[in-house]
């Protein structure tokens, strides 16, 4: 594994010394002493792996042929279960969080657990605001130490598009924080005409354009996903050609939303004991792992996680009516999260590649 943490701590250790110190050894202890940095000066080697770019994570896995699950967190059960997963499976793993996130949990108290596991851990993850709403909510989300966040200007005119996510790159970029922007919009097409389609999905020329305007590190594009647990109404019919298309043509990294599979398990774990999923249904493993081949390197996972949450929590309330322990149920719930975060880190390639 490249340790990030230890060729930066080692990289400043040397700086100081040669600015302020002639003796190194010193310097060390003295920084140590200090406080300056929480890691005994004795180990260079240490395992503590800090938080990286999605943009880092996403160039190695494009040109490695696998993809990173970018896996949408909400609390510290969420957390643990995708870091837990990430270390078991020695996989790279984005903790994204979103703007409704931020207002559910607070700025500080949903950071701060991911920036612990960051600290904590020797795989390498990123934390990303996903779909962040206006400038505004990325600059704050910049300064609250995300390493990344997407710019989501989908809605707006082309050119609108454009302005806002050169925006938040130009704060972004002067951060050293990586910035992913959508275009085209998430929604099913498989009811729809060839114009319609045209009209909703990322347009392979239009790409180009808005990557060499905006200057942006990542592009989430649109091939006929969507959000939810209600993606088709058939089997998923991804319009893979045309992510050939934008992939021949783009440079950067690819990303794919909307790409929970909602696994039958799951639904009828849920449906078990209480749940009313008639008719849920996600994209099928064969068609992420196509996608995959065809350039996307991030993909978002958050539906799939809520289901295996949700029908746990079901499930231990169901059998044991007297428990009241929020450990004894939340408990098996992350375990049931961290379970289908490590399918999905072997589904992508991502395992061992940390």
């Amino acid at each position: 594994m490249f340790n990030y943490f230890s060729v930066h701590w080692m990289f400043c250790v040397v700086c100081v010394g040669l600015l302020f110190d002639e003796n190194l050894l010193d310097t060390i202890k003295y920084g140590i002493k200090c406080n300056y940095l929480n890691c005994l000066w004795l180990s260079l080697e240490c395992e503590i792996e800090m938080l990286v770019t999605n943009k880092e994570l996403m160039v190695n896995a494009r040109k490695g042929g696998y993809g990173v699950g970018a896996f949408n967190v909400q609390n510290l059960e969420s957390v643990k279960a995708i870091v837990e997963a990430a270390v078991e499976e020695k996989s790279p793993a984005i903790l994204q969080i979103t703007p409704s996130v931020i207002k559910y949990a607070g700025m500080g108290y949903i950071t701060s657990i991911v920036k612990n596991a960051g600290d904590e851990v020797a795989v390498p993850l990123a934390m990303h605001l996903d779909h962040g709403e206006d400038y505004e909510t990325a600059i704050k989300c910049v300064d609250a130490g995300f390493t990344s966040v997407m710019i989501d200007g989908s809605f707006l005119s082309f050119e609108e598009n454009i302005a806002v996510s050169k925006r938040v790159v130009d704060y972004a970029h002067a951060k050293g924080v990586s910035v992913e922007a959508e275009l085209g919009k998430l929604a099913g097409v498989e009811e729809r005409s060839v114009e319609e389609k045209d009209a909703i999905l990322t347009d392979p020329n239009t790409a180009v354009e808005f990557v060499e305007k905006t200057g942006i590190d990542t592009l989430a594009v649109a091939i006929g996903t969507s959000h939810g647990a209600y993606k088709f109404k058939s089997a998923a019919k991804l319009d893979l050609d045309r992510l050939k298309l934008i992939n021949e043509k783009v440079s950067i990294p690819l990303v794919l939303h909307g790409s929970s599979s909602v696994p039958a398990w799951i639904c009828e774990k849920a449906t078990k004991y209480g749940a009313t999923l008639d008719g849920a249904k996600g994209v099928a493993e064969d068609q992420l792992q196509q996608a995959i081949k065809l350039g996307i390197a991030k993909i978002n996972i958050d539906t799939d996680l809520r289901l295996a949450f949700t029908a746990t929590v079901r499930e231990v309330l169901t059998n044991s009516t007297k428990e009241f322990d929020p450990r004894k149920i939340l408990g098996p719930a992350k375990d049931a999260m961290k379970e289908v975060a490590k399918g999905k880190m072997r589904l992508f390639g991502s395992s061992g590649k940390a």
